[in-house]
C-alpha cells in the first residue's frame, strides 16, 4: 500500500476522522471461530477475475449506523497508512518490522469507509491485490509486537496483538488489536484499531474499526463487513 500520512499528526487524524461524513452529506448517502489458522499449502493465489471495485461492499451493505462512502483512488491510497500506523518515508524500528510493500503496478486498492458520528469509529474495508500469503503476514506480526515510528521529527510506538479467534470466511485469516500512540499530542490521539485480515485467492481483505482515546473499536461491525466482503469475493 503506498503511504501518505505523517503519524500522530493531529491535523492529519481530524481530517480523516470527517471524510466519510462529509463525503456522505454530499452524496447522500461475520463470525469467528477459534482454532489453528489454515496451513500454507491449503492457502490459493489464483487469479480473481473481477475488478476490486467491483467486489468492494457497496455503501448500503454497511450497517446501517455507518454511513459509508466509497473513497476515489488518491483518498484510498492516503488512508491505508492510517490502518497499520505506518506512513509513506516513516523510518521503522525494527526495520524488518515495516508493512509488506504492494507489488509495483498492480491494480490500485478499492476502499469503502463508514463513521459513526455518536462513538466516533470509523469502519474501513479496503481490497488490494496480494500474492503474499496471510501466514507470512502473521509471521512478521508475531516478531513485531511493538515497533516504533517516525518521520520529520513526529513519533509513535505502535503496538499489535494477535487475537487467537481467527475471521471465518477466507482461505486463510488474522484477527488483530493495534494501538498507535504518539509520542506526543496527549491521550486522545491514541488509536486503537480493530482489525481482520483474509486472502481469497489474490485478494487481500482488511476490515477496520478504528476509534481515539477512550474509545473501543467495533468488533462486531468488524465481523459483519468482513463477513460481508468474503460473500462478496467468493461470488465473482
Amino acid at each position: 500500500m503506498a503511504r501518505a500520512t505523517v503519524v500522530g499528526d493531529p491535523g492529519r487524524r481530524r481530517w480523516w476522522l470527517g471524510l466519510a461524513a462529509v463525503s456522505c452529506a454530499l452524496t447522500g448517502c461475520g463470525d469467528s471461530v477459534s482454532g489453528t489458522p489454515v496451513a500454507e499449502s491449503a492457502v490459493s493465489v489464483q487469479h480473481v477475475d473481477a475488478t476490486l471495485s467491483e467486489l468492494l461492499p457497496a455503501p448500503s451493505q454497511f450497517p446501517a449506523r455507518y454511513p459509508a462512502v466509497v473513497l476515489p483512488a488518491h483518498a484510498a491510497t492516503a488512508a491505508a497508512g492510517d490502518l497499520d500506523g505506518v506512513g509513506a518515508g516513516d523510518t521503522v524500528s525494527p526495520a524488518q518490522c515495516a508493512p509488506i510493500e504492494p507489488e509495483p503496478g498492480g491494480e490500485p486498492a478499492a476502499v469503502a469507509v463508514g463513521t459513526d458520528d455518536a462513538s466516533r469509529n470509523t469502519l474501513t474495508v479496503e481490497l488490494s491485490r496480494s500474492t503474499e500469503l496471510v501466514s507470512r503476514l502473521r509471521d512478521q506480526l508475531r516478531g513485531c509486537g511493538q515497533i516504533q515510528v517516525a518521520r520529520a521529527g513526529a513519533g509513535s510506538t505502535v503496538s499489535t496483538v494477535l487475537d487467537q479467534a481467527v475471521p471465518a470466511g477466507a482461505d486463510d485469516a488474522i484477527a488483530l488489536r493495534r494501538t498507535v500512540v504518539p509520542d506526543v499530542g496527549g491521550a486522545g490521539l491514541t488509536q486503537t484499531m480493530q482489525t481482520s485480515v483474509g486472502q481469497i485467492g489474490d485478494v487481500r481483505i482488511t476490515v477496520t474499526s478504528m476509534t481515539f482515546g477512550a474509545g473501543q473499536p467495533d468488533t462486531a461491525a468488524v465481523e459483519e463487513m468482513f463477513a460481508t466482503t468474503v460473500a462478496s469475493v467468493r461470488g465473482s
